[in-house]
């Protein structure tokens, strides 16, 4: 029974579950950029640059072959898959980014209406208190 309860232990550490859900949302929020990027920003940009899909480009080292009967593949340099990929990692990186900084933004904002709460009177020094307790003995003489 001791293994099973070591790896609960270890199951329910809080790093371990922020870093599942981190992992869960991260894949998640992959599946809207990639989709943001396939679908959305890529089609205008190849349209500007005259209707080209750029997981399409590509050039071709030895083209397609019969040998002996048997059908032999294009070898292909499938550079255009590669710039989709980039772009796909710098748009990510971008919106990750602009999240992260956001996030820093408010976090800054809230350490900043915190300090700027007016602080607390500091305690009197000992020669104060000393002074006043003198002026009230002097107050009640008179």
């Amino acid at each position: 029974m001791g293994f099973f309860k070591e790896f609960k232990d270890f199951a329910m550490r809080g790093n371990v579950i922020d870093m599942a859900v981190g992992v869960v949302i991260g894949g998640a929020f992959g599946k809207i950029v990639s989709s943001l990027v396939s679908d959305i920003i890529m089609p205008p940009i190849g349209l500007l640059i005259g209707g080209v899909n750029f997981t399409d480009l590509a050039v071709t080292l030895r083209p397609a072959s019969i040998v002996d009967g048997v059908q032999q593949a294009a070898v292909t340099l499938n550079y255009g898959n590669f710039l989709q990929v980039t772009f796909d990692f710098l748009i990510v990186a971008l919106a990750i980014f602009l999240f992260v900084k956001g996030i820093n933004k408010l976090s800054n904002l809230r350490k900043q209406e915190e300090e700027a709460k007016p602080a607390a009177p500091p305690a009197p020094s000992k020669e104060e208190v000393l002074l006043t307790e003198i002026r009230d003995l002097l107050k009640e003489k008179k």
